[in-house]
């Protein structure tokens, strides 16, 4: 027992020295390692998460792309198909405007026709009794006209009438074709017969049977003639 006390008595001075130097040394750092199992495996979620985000974030992207450039090719398509249906309606309306005008233009035509040409058939009609008249006073010999009154005075209402007629025909348009001494032409001029003259030329008119008739510039009554014989 004193042998213990002795040595406790001993020793416990050391020790008391030993811990005071210990602990009054200055306070390092590096002494001290505070690690911690859990800090790696949070960096790690943390850069996969931020990875994740990233990943989701750059295929969204590249969908919104996708859906641009698909949205983008849809309205280009669309936009073509419009562009041909517009010049399509372009040209009917064209083609339309076009009908229109031509058909405005041939009823203007038609009714100018009607207006101008209306009287054709019953001036064909009159042109018998123009005929009529010329030759009932062509006819009567002219010893008969002057030693007859009565007789004069009939050819002279006559010939009267037919003068009248004449000038109501040219207020109408309608015209004499008397192509004697002209050259034949076939739009105004039937020939009925060549005679050989040699004082005349040879293609034109050396003799009119009937004479025609033009309602304004259109033949209604060609001119029966005889045309001069070309020379062979």
């Amino acid at each position: 027992m004193n042998s213990f006390c002795v040595s406790r008595a001993i020793i416990r001075p050391f020790l008391l020295r030993f811990s005071a130097n210990k602990w009054q040394r200055p306070f390092s750092r590096s002494r001290f390692s505070f690690t911690s199992s859990s800090a790696p495996n949070d960096e790690n979620a943390k850069a996969n998460a931020a990875n994740e985000q990233q990943n989701q974030q750059q295929q969204s992207e590249q969908q919104t792309d996708v859906n641009l450039n698909e949205a983008l090719n849809a309205l280009k398509e669309e936009n073509k198909s419009l562009l041909e249906k517009v010049e399509e309606l372009n040209d009917s309306f064209k083609r339309a405007l076009a009908d229109g005008e031509n058909s405005r233009v041939r009823l203007r035509r038609e009714i100018d026709e009607a207006k101008i040409y209306g009287i054709q058939n019953f001036s064909k009609d009159l042109l018998d009794v123009a005929d009529v008249l010329e030759k009932a006073i062509t006819t009567v010999p002219q010893d008969a006209i002057n030693s007859n009154q009565h007789l004069k005075t009939l050819v002279e209402g006559v010939n009267l009438t037919e003068k009248q007629l004449q000038n109501v025909f040219r207020r109408h348009g309608l015209i004499k074709i008397n192509p004697i001494g002209c050259k034949f032409d076939p739009n105004e001029h039937h020939a009925m017969f060549e005679v050989d003259v040699e004082s005349k030329e040879p293609g034109t008119v050396a003799e009119v049977i009937k004479i025609g008739y033009k309602l304004h510039d259109r033949t209604i009554r060609p001119a029966l003639v005889g045309v001069v014989k070309r020379k062979q």
